[in-house]
């Protein structure tokens, strides 16, 4: 009970701290072994993702990974221009009739047939070297999702604040062509913060990634002391957009 006190309270003063700032929710689905996904996929493309166009919400990305790693996983990226945006998306959706139709299909699969155990929900908040989601050129086939932890949250204030003076520069000079980039405020593993960058393939994304390591300015800041011990783990995941992303 105290945790969720706790939980509660750090929203609400993220909300009071960062009412202007975008807002990102990043949904893991955890698909179930033997089982058909076909169900979730139609309640994406024909229920929930038009419910949140309807709603002003665009630029909505689906992905799946592109290995085979076991569980397989969906992945959809929601952008909100602010918290209250993404409260009241949320009641919203419960008063949808259009959309309470559309998914019926995917609310009444029973619990045998259903596609999923659970799924995880994450929220960012945008960072004022990259305030808004970028749309990525047409064409991106390979999206690489980064996800940063920093072992306290000076640690990722640090961590962000190379990424607002230098790094996000240093991205659009060689190719680092970023969708969106956001603080983690709710979810596993914080704290932390998350960015996705687009590529047309894997051969693109390689060769703009070496360009990274001898860029003078990187050079330059990651022998700044300020940034020392910044990031205490990086986790990595490639992704590919499904049919109906639209990103």
């Amino acid at each position: 009970m105290i945790k969720k006190i706790l939980l509660t309270f750090a929203l609400i003063l993220a909300f009071q701290a960062h009412a202007n700032d975008e807002v990102y929710e990043l949904r893991v689905y955890k698909l179930q072994f033997g089982k058909s996904a076909q169900v979730l996929h139609d309640y994406f493309q024909k229920a929930l993702l038009p419910a949140l166009n309807r709603q002003g919400i665009t630029n909505i990305g689906a992905f799946e990974e592109s290995s085979d790693n076991m569980p397989k996983k969906l992945y959809l990226l929601i952008s909100y221009k602010d918290m209250q945006a993404y409260s009241e998306t949320l009641k919203a959706l419960k008063k949808d009739k259009t959309y309470i139709a559309d998914a019926k299909a995917y609310s009444g699969t029973s619990q045998e047939d259903f596609p999923i155990d659970r799924y995880e929900s994450s929220l960012f908040l945008s960072v004022s070297g990259f305030p808004k989601l970028v749309k990525p050129k047409s064409g991106s086939r390979l999206f690489e999702l980064r996800t940063y932890e920093g072992y306290s949250e000076d640690a990722v204030r640090r961590k962000i604040k190379m990424f607002n003076d230098s790094e996000f520069t240093i991205f659009d000079e060689i190719g680092l062509y970023t969708v969106f980039f956001g603080e983690k405020i709710a979810g596993q593993d914080m704290p932390s913060l998350a960015y996705l960058l687009a590529f047309e393939d894997m051969e693109e994304r390689d060769a703009n990634w070496k360009k990274f390591g001898p860029h003078p300015e990187w050079q330059r800041i990651v022998k700044l002391e300020e940034y020392a011990n910044t990031v205490s783990s990086i986790d990595r995941v490639y992704l590919k957009p499904l049919p109906y992303s639209q990103l």
